[in-house]
């Protein structure tokens, strides 16, 4: 019984936490539009180079000049098979 009323109180808190993050976001929104709305150009270029690093993280960096992994070498044809472009 004890950790069920744990659990409500800290539920609770977070609600009124929440409250208290919409009021203060809405109030800086309000104070601060014009503001925010002038800088909404360089974002859209800040967000170029953000989006190329975390985009970019996700692709798999093998190393240049090596021989290809045991897996890569059994998945991919052998160079007699592969077409030769005209």
């Amino acid at each position: 019984m004890h950790g069920r009323s744990n659990h409500t109180i800290y539920r609770r808190a977070n609600i009124v936490l929440l409250g208290f993050m919409l009021l203060g976001a809405f109030y800086l929104f309000t104070e601060y539009r014009a503001h925010l709305l002038g800088m909404l150009p360089y974002l859209i270029f800040l967000a170029c180079p953000a989006m190329h690093l975390f985009m970019h993280r996700s692709h798999v960096h093998h190393g240049s000049g090596g021989s290809p992994k045991r897996d890569e070498r059994a998945s991919s044809p052998s160079r007699s098979n592969r077409e030769m472009p005209s």
